[in-house]
């Protein structure tokens, strides 16, 4: 049997890593909210599965996290974007997967290995050469390997047309995957860095929905235009040793989860009519789930992919927003619409804590039938407090189509503005584009336990959408945020 720690006030909450606590009341108008005070809390440790703190003041209930693990995932995160781009890679240094592209004066050029610029780290002296730095002389042969791709070819019949194996075919991708990668480097520093007031919207989805493989594909972009700025999965390509089916947040790894035992098979409810109807089964979900914060929790059952590891889908979400907000230093307004999901509103309270406190932030919770014309004018709006938490829902109709809109941060009298502009539209279609585009590789059979081929696709699929895809006023998203004057071509995307 698992042993329990001591009830000791050393050790009521995980320890905080430096300067990051994140677990604290996430209750916005509670006297306790952002507190790190442990004497504000008693924990609930009996079940070691479950472990979960609640605030003597308002009562909530949220579960506990291990802080050194999302930092943890921060630097697994960082090193997946920065691969193949010439970047620190080493864990301890605080330039871990910060590009030489948009970040130069972390750096020394360092001679020449062959025809390739070399470069050496100015905090840890570590060295590193550019590998795309020369002329990419397999541009056309990658560009054809694209736009069959893009056109619905499968991977065995691109291999029989272009004459290689598959072991070729997915070593090109990932160089293709590598490149996009170093263009979009560029003009994702460019956005943070010169657009003061920002609005993003977030959607979380599962990056196979046909397959219950429990790997969960989060995406943040800019709301208006649908320009991606970031996207991570709760999925580590390599095995790990030893993950763990109890989530113990006061033991370090512990974001690795094993694959869980079955469960029992409930009967789905008949889909909810109404939107305020499906705000609160929506509700209902959360608070049964064993983990709140976990979507994979309520599961019966997870097909676990056969190589690699899954992460805690908490810990990957965490860390996505931690990883924005390391980026938007130089933002002083900032909008964040996303689904009816517990797990985004807790991580983006937690992480952008003292943004919610001094009121630079406004995440808002976004729900709209099909058919409401974005940007119309609200009608007559409806208050309703919902669920445990009291939430202040604001509903509004046009012709039996409705949108309703939840402020997170707790501003109130300003719902008329969110209900015309708050919106994760256009982040939301950009997943389900991926998933129709690619639907045959996405839904392989063989590839539902092995989707560590999809990351480079992933990643090559966000670079087309925001560089290269002209919506129907023939501008991509690049252009639409000032970022480009013209869509860049398949054979610029790959230069």
């Amino acid at each position: 049997m698992k042993k329990l720690h001591p009830a000791s006030s050393a050790t009521l909450l995980p320890p905080a890593y430096g300067h990051l606590q994140l677990n604290h009341c996430k209750t916005v108008s509670c006297r306790n909210f952002g507190s790190m005070d442990e004497h504000n809390y008693v924990v609930q440790r009996s079940n070691p599965s479950r472990p979960t703190m609640i605030c003597r003041e308002c009562g909530a209930f949220p579960p506990v996290i291990n802080n050194h693990d999302v930092v943890a995932e921060v630097s697994r995160l960082k090193l997946a974007q920065s691969s193949g781009l010439p970047a620190c890679n080493n864990p301890d240094c605080r330039n871990l997967g910060l590009p030489v592209l948009t970040h130069r004066h972390l750096y020394h050029a360092f001679g020449y290995s062959g025809d390739r610029q070399r470069y050496r780290c100015k905090c840890c002296q570590a060295t590193f050469v550019d590998r795309w730095s020369g002329f990419n002389g397999k541009h056309m042969v990658q560009q054809k390997l694209l736009a069959m791709l893009f056109t619905g070819y499968s991977v065995r019949d691109i291999c029989r047309r272009q004459g290689m194996n598959p072991k070729t075919f997915y070593d090109q991708l990932s160089h293709i995957a590598s490149r996009c990668r170093r263009q979009l480097s560029m003009f994702d520093a460019r956005l943070f860095k010169h657009a003061q007031t920002l609005s993003l919207a977030s959607d979380l989805k599962p990056l196979q929905p046909n397959s219950d493989n429990g790997v969960l594909w989060i995406a943040t972009g800019e709301a208006s235009s649908g320009y991606i700025v970031g996207q991570h999965v709760n999925y580590h390509p390599a095995d790990v040793d030893n993950p763990s089916k109890d989530h113990d947040p006061y033991q370090n790894n512990t974001r690795f989860m094993a694959a869980p035992n079955a469960q029992l098979v409930e009967v789905p409810l008949p889909a909810p009519q109404g939107i305020l109807a499906r705000v609160d089964a929506t509700y209902r979900e959360v608070l049964a789930r064993p983990n709140m914060e976990d979507p994979l929790s309520h599961l019966p059952r997870i097909n676990y992919p056969t190589k690699g590891c899954l992460v805690r889908p908490q810990y990957t979400v965490y860390a996505h927003y931690l990883h924005l907000s390391q980026m938007l230093e130089y933002n002083e307004s900032l909008s964040l619409f996303m689904p009816q999901e517990t797990l985004l509103r807790s991580a983006c309270i937690s992480v952008f804590l003292n943004r919610i406190k001094d009121n630079s932030i406004h995440p808002l919770y976004v729900i709209e039938d099909k058919g409401w014309r974005h940007g119309q004018a609200a009608g007559r709006i409806d208050i309703v407090l919902m669920s445990w938490w009291r939430d202040r829902w604001a509903f509004t109709r046009h012709d039996d189509i409705g949108k309703g809109i939840c402020h997170i941060g707790g501003e109130k009298d300003n719902e008329k503005k969110w209900l015309e502009i708050a919106s994760h539209r256009a982040i939301s279609e950009y997943q389900t584009r991926f998933h129709d585009q690619f639907s045959q590789l996405v839904n392989e059979p063989r590839r539902k336990l092995r989707p560590a081929g999809l990351l480079p696709l992933l990643d090559i699929y966000r670079a087309w959408h925001n560089l290269c895809r002209q919506d129907r006023s023939g501008l991509t998203p690049a252009q639409q945020v000032g970022l480009t004057a013209a869509p860049l071509t398949l054979e610029q995307l790959l230069s």
